[in-house]
């Protein structure tokens, strides 16, 4: 049934397709990750959209000490770089990611720096920020981020994807809050951003406290995905499709949702209109608006129109 529908979809959108496809080939291609990354693979699939692949497929794309590190700099490179106005995310390889690769970060784990309690657990507590603003720079980033998925994504793989803004994945994904199997609670962002995701806490707590997979019908009933694909290929093409979409509107628009959006999410209502009405007493100024507003009446697509970078 769901070849049928992905068939179907491919169909509808034909005259985009063969675009897409050429992109989706070129990004599988990639022949290994982008200097100065040692972890990630960057490309510019198609205008405005940047490509971040994660790109350890030898170690199933677990995240070493240098993935950490250069997951921020990338992002905060993606967030100032006017010509990418959304994000594509994936993994190289079997899987999307295994988690946390416990050998090479033992010795930030297992052997903390100090000379007595207070100052190991002071260094601890800094080593987790660390780590934690690893995936929460994805949300900080006021680009759009669609996250991929296949095959498994483990452990740290789930705090990376509740960062992300649309969750997509292949029929063979499966997911799995890993870390109280490896004795420890997670924590860098599971845990806080999953129930707001899935908005099931009986769920919520189910996963994190017992590590059971969840595979992809349950994820996409349950929320955490908002769209299943047959295969790889049918996903990376869905994402780029979708990307597409989002890079043809305003950046100042899109944006501005985004960002509004994450607000809104953490604060009361009556705080998210305040925030909204002091947001848009400035943006509402743009060009964009008329020239959207002309684009509609004359039923023309978003994505005719030039709009400045952002």
């Amino acid at each position: 049934m769901l070849s049928v529908i992905v068939r179907s979809a491919l169909t509808k959108y034909r005259g985009s397709w063969l675009p897409i496809q050429a992109a989706v080939r070129a990004m599988s291609s990639s022949g290994g990750p982008t200097p100065p990354y040692t972890t990630l693979a960057i490309s510019h699939p198609t205008e405005s959209v940047t490509h971040v692949e994660l790109h350890r497929p030898e170690k199933r794309n677990a995240m070493n000490k240098a993935f950490w590190r250069e997951m921020v700099e990338c992002f905060n490179e993606i967030a100032e770089d006017p010509d990418c106005r959304v994000v594509v995310v994936s993994g190289a390889g079997k899987t999307f990611t295994a988690g946390i690769d416990l050998m090479d970060m033992a010795s930030d784990v297992l052997q903390p720096q100090g000379d007595d309690v207070a100052r190991i657990s002071w260094n601890i507590r800094k080593t987790i920020a660390r780590y934690q603003e690893t995936f929460s720079v994805i949300e900080k980033c006021p680009k759009p981020v669609v996250v991929a998925v296949h095959g498994a994504c483990v452990g740290g793989g789930v705090d990376l994807i509740t960062a992300c803004d649309i969750r997509l994945c292949t029929q063979d994904a499966w997911f799995q809050v890993k870390e109280v199997d490896i004795g420890l609670a997670a924590d860098v962002g599971t845990l806080q951003r999953l129930p707001k995701v899935i908005g099931n806490r009986s769920l919520v707590n189910e996963l994190a406290l017992t590590a059971r997979k969840l595979y992809a019908d349950e994820a996409k009933s349950s929320g955490l995905v908002s769209r299943v694909f047959a295969d790889k290929e049918a996903l990376m093409a869905g994402a780029l499709e979708m990307a597409g979409e989002i890079a043809g509107r305003s950046p100042v628009a899109v944006q501005g949702t985004k960002i509004n959006l994450i607000y809104s999410r953490d604060h009361s209502v009556a705080e998210g209109l305040d925030y909204m009405a002091s947001w848009n007493m400035s943006m509402l100024q743009t060009q964009d608006v008329m020239k959207s507003a002309q684009a509609s009446m004359e039923k023309q697509s978003p994505k005719t129109i030039a709009f400045s970078k952002l």
